[in-house]
C-alpha cells in the first residue's frame, strides 16, 4: 500500500503542489482581503465618529451663541438703551423753546423778532441734533454690545470646549461669573454715563453746519429731509477723525471705568474688587481692534442709511396728509423730526429699528466672521 501511495504522489505531486500552491494563495489572498476590509471598516468608522463629533460641535457651538444673545437681549442692551433715552432726552430737551415761541404769542413784548428768530434757529439745530444723535447712539450702543457677547461668547465657548468631564453647563457659569467679563459687559453703559455729552456736541457742530443755509421757511420734500440727515452724519463721522467716536462708546483705560463703578456700588475703596485686570485688558483690546477696523465701520454707515430711511418714511407716515412735491416749510416739519428720537431709543424688544439692523445680511455676516475668529468682511 506504501508503494500505491507513492506511485501516486509520484503521478500527481504536480497536481497535488499546484493544488496547494493555488489553495495557498486563495487563503493568503483571503486574508489580505479581510485585513483589507477591517482596515476599511474601522476608516469608515472613525470617519462617522469624527463626523459626529464635528456636527456636536457645530450644534453646541449654535447653541451657546444664542445664550449668548439671549444674554444681550435680556440684560445688557435694555438696560444700557434705558439709560442712554433718559440722557439724551435730558441733554436735548427743546420743550423749554417751544413754551417760550409760546408765551411770544401771547404777549407780543415777550420777544423780540431777533430772539424769536434765534429761538427758531435753536430749535431747527437742536431737533436735528436729537433725532440724528439718536440714530447714532441706537445704532452704537446696538452694534457695540453684539460686539461684546460676541467676543465674550467665543472665550467663553473656548474655556467650555476645553472641558471634557461632562460640566460644561457648570463650566460656563463659573466662567462667565468672572470680574473681568463682568466688567468687560458693564462697559456697555459707558456711551450713556460719559460718551453722550461729547456725542451730542460733536452732532450739534455738524447740524449747525449742515442747516445754516436751510431757512425755516423754505420747503423740504421727504427726500431733501433723507439727504439731510444723511449729510449731518457724514459731517458728524469727518468730524471725527481716527475713529475718535470710538472713545465716546467706550473708555480708554477700561480697568479705571471698571473700578469706578465698583466703588461706586460698593462704597468702599477696594482695590480688590476688580479681580481680573488682566482679562478684562484682552477684551477690551480685541474690541478696540473690532471697532477701529473698516468692516466695523463699513457696518455702520449701511446700518446708519438703512435707519434714516426708516426714520423718513416714519416721517411721512406722521404727517398723513398729502406732500406737495416740493415738500413742507421746515419750521413746521421740526416738531415732528425732533419726536422721531423717541421710537429709535425705545426699549430693544419693540425696538423696530434694531431688529432691522440685527436682520441685515451684511450685519449677521459680519458676526458670523467675527464669532468664528475670522477677518470680518462685508
Amino acid at each position: 500500500m506504501l508503494a500505491s501511495a507513492r506511485g501516486f504522489w509520484a503521478r500527481h505531486r504536480r497536481k497535488i503542489l499546484v493544488s496547494l500552491g493555488v489553495a495557498g494563495a486563495g487563503y493568503a489572498a483571503y486574508r489580505l482581503y479581510d485585513a483589507h476590509r477591517g482596515q476599511l471598516v474601522r476608516v469608515e468608522q472613525r470617519e462617522r465618529e469624527e463626523q459626529a463629533a464635528d456636527e456636536l460641535v457645530k450644534s453646541q457651538l449654535q447653541t451657546h451663541f444664542e445664550n449668548v444673545q439671549r444674554i444681550s437681549d435680556t440684560t445688557t442692551l435694555p438696560f444700557a438703551m434705558h439709560y442712554l433715552r433718559t440722557r439724551i432726552m435730558e441733554e436735548l430737551d427743546i420743550s423749554h423753546l417751544t413754551e417760550k415761541l409760546l408765551q411770544g404769542k401771547g404777549e407780543s413784548s415777550a420777544l423780540t423778532p431777533k430772539e424769536k428768530i434765534d429761538t427758531w434757529e435753536k430749535i431747527k439745530i437742536l431737533s436735528f441734533t436729537r433725532t440724528v444723535s439718536s440714530m447714532w447712539a441706537m445704532t452704537l450702543l446696538s452694534l457695540y454690545v453684539r460686539v461684546q457677547v460676541t467676543i465674550l461668547g467665543r472665550h467663553l465657548y473656548l474655556d467650555f470646549a476645553r472641558d471634557t468631564d461632562g460640566t460644561q453647563q457648570e463650566a460656563e457659569s463659573d466662567t462667565f461669573s468672572k470680574s473681568g467679563h463682568k466688567d468687560f459687559l458693564a462697559t456697555a453703559d459707558y456711551l450713556a454715563t460719559y460718551g453722550i455729552n461729547a456725542l451730542i456736541a460733536q452732532m450739534q457742530r455738524a447740524a449747525t453746519e449742515v442747516l445754516k443755509e436751510k431757512q425755516l421757511k423754505d420747503p423740504m420734500s421727504m427726500d431733501q429731509v433723507l439727504q439731510t440727515v444723511l449729510q449731518i452724519s457724514d459731517m458728524f463721522m469727518s468730524l471725527c477723525e481716527d475713529n475718535s467716536w470710538i472713545n465716546y462708546l467706550v473708555p480708554e483705560n477700561a480697568n479705571l471705568y471698571a473700578q469706578m463703578l465698583a466703588l461706586s456700588s460698593s462704597g468702599l475703596d477696594d482695590s480688590s474688587l476688580l479681580k481680573d485686570v488682566g482679562k478684562l485688558d484682552q477684551l477690551m483690546s480685541e474690541t478696540r481692534i473690532v471697532l477701529a477696523s473698516e468692516d466695523f465701520k463699513n457696518i455702520i454707515v449701511r446700518s446708519l442709511r438703512k435707519i434714516a430711511e426708516v426714520v423718513t418714511e416714519d416721517l411721512a407716515a406722521q404727517i398723513g396728509t398729502p406732500i406737495p412735491p416740493s415738500g413742507l416749510p421746515l419750521a413746521k416739519l421740526l416738531a415732528r423730526v425732533a419726536q422721531l428720537s423717541l421710537p429709535l431709543l425705545e426699549e430693544p424688544n419693540k425696538n423696530k429699528h434694531i431688529q432691522i439692523i440685527r436682520s441685515m445680511p451684511e450685519v449677521e455676516l459680519f458676526y458670523t466672521f467675527l464669532y468664528a475668529n475670522m477677518p470680518p468682511e462685508t
